[in-house]
């Protein structure tokens, strides 16, 4: 089995009379993006503060690697606490500071590298974040979503084993809390780093994170996949996640995936055993890409506007649907066979190919400074499904079938 990076081991904490973490158990594995949810001032921004240093525990003990760090000599301890970093709610950038200054800062304040050194390795993180071009400009001439690009950069630049999120979206538009998000994830999928994210964006988070670890009445009560969340039972889902989760998801106005599944099995249940219906899976192809060509808020504006011509097409002959992943949607047409669901899509790819593809690139370009272009596909597949099949496994076989019904080319666009 696998060993953690960080574990807790029977963690209290008190503060006087209140205990706010209760015999804690987890653990987070080296390279994932695990996030930890849980009503606010239950004590997530706690653990945090334990995994920093900031706290220690009354009882038990944090590991690192199996190691208490409460029993780390200095010089241990010292070793341990540059691989941790902290992105800061609000960014924390200093103004009167360049975003090179800014990135430098931990490095000039904690390490005693050259100033040769220091400069290499900023400048590496700066072209890594993509913030070349405004390396020498303030923070107040960036926009929002730089500047978040700016206070990551800064957490990344001393080469962290962890890095600590907490509540990363908070304040956030739908649209700019994705980005902030698929930012996240794609900078820990470039360069390995273990992220920990303290968030309420149920079930936008849910998308980017390897393990969900739920805190409740100051104890974990989950550890797992999402999926695996999904199938959990307990009163923890009834009283957060219903709370957090609204009847839509924010930033695409289709069904939440907990309403979606609801409505299915309602609909379902009122169908014959030998009754069929369809559904749909659509993929954006190339998401990445146009998140590095375009911007991750841009990104996320097409994710949107993808999402609500389906939801337009779609919803007119009784369908609904739901996003099922960062870049794909489900779609159920309860009353549509096979036959009827194909000629359904046809139409849709056709009237996608004619006019949704023109929406999308009006999009991009008003939400872009990019002069660059990125060429997309829109991939669709049907299946059949019965009363007594698993949705996943509709799903599945949906995705199997999928085949391109749209596609954007630059060189067929200027």
């Amino acid at each position: 089995m696998e060993t953690p990076l960080i574990e807790f081991k029977n963690v209290t904490k008190r503060f006087g009379s209140r205990t706010i973490l209760d015999q804690v158990n987890l653990k987070i594995y080296e390279g994932q993006i695990s996030t930890i949810i849980g009503k606010s001032g239950t004590g997530k921004s706690v653990l945090l503060k334990h995994i920093i240093g900031l706290l220690a525990p009354d009882e038990g003990s944090v590991l690192f690697r199996e190691n208490p760090i409460g029993s780390l000599k200095k010089s241990e301890w010292d070793a341990y606490r540059v691989q941790v970093s902290y992105m800061f709610q609000n960014n924390a950038l200093f103004d009167s500071m360049t975003v090179y200054d800014n990135v430098a800062l931990p490095l000039q304040q904690t390490t005693n590298l050259s100033k040769t050194e220091i400069e290499r390795r900023v400048m590496a993180r700066i072209e890594q974040t993509e913030l070349t071009e405004v390396a020498y400009k303030y923070p107040s001439e960036l926009s929002g979503g730089m500047q978040k690009r700016v206070a990551l950069s800064r957490a990344l630049v001393t080469d962290p084993t962890i890095v600590l999120f907490d509540e990363p979206t908070t304040g956030q538009d739908p649209i700019r809390k994705n980005a902030i998000l698929a930012m996240i994830a794609e900078y820990q999928r470039k360069l390995g780093f273990t992220a920990i994210l303290i968030s309420h964006e149920i079930p936008d988070v849910f998308f980017i994170s390897n393990r969900i670890l739920a805190l409740y009445n100051g104890k974990i009560v989950f550890q797992g996949t999402p999926e695996e969340l999904d199938e959990f039972e307990h009163p923890f889902k009834d009283e957060v996640i219903q709370s957090l989760e609204g009847f839509q998801e924010e930033l695409t106005g289709l069904y939440s995936q907990r309403h979606f599944k609801v409505r299915y099995q309602t609909d379902l249940s009122r169908k014959r055993r030998d009754e069929t219906y369809a559904i749909a899976l659509f993929t954006l192809e190339e998401l990445e890409a146009i998140s590095n060509v375009l911007g991750h808020t841009t990104a996320q504006e097409i994710i949107r506007a993808l999402g609500a011509y389906i939801d337009k097409h779609f919803g007119a002959v009784g369908g609904f649907s739901t996003r099922h992943s960062i870049n794909e949607f489900v779609t159920v047409l309860p009353y549509s066979d096979l036959d009827e669901a194909g000629r359904i899509l046809e139409d849709f790819a056709k009237d996608f190919q004619d006019r949704g593809i023109r929406d999308i690139e009006s999009v991009a370009q008003k939400e872009s400074d990019s002069t660059e272009c990125i060429n997309f596909t829109i991939l669709a597949g049907l299946a059949q499904g019965k009363p007594f099949v698993e949705m996943e496994s509709i799903i599945e076989f949906a995705k199997f079938r999928q085949e391109e019904i749209a596609r954007f080319q630059c060189e067929l666009r200027r």
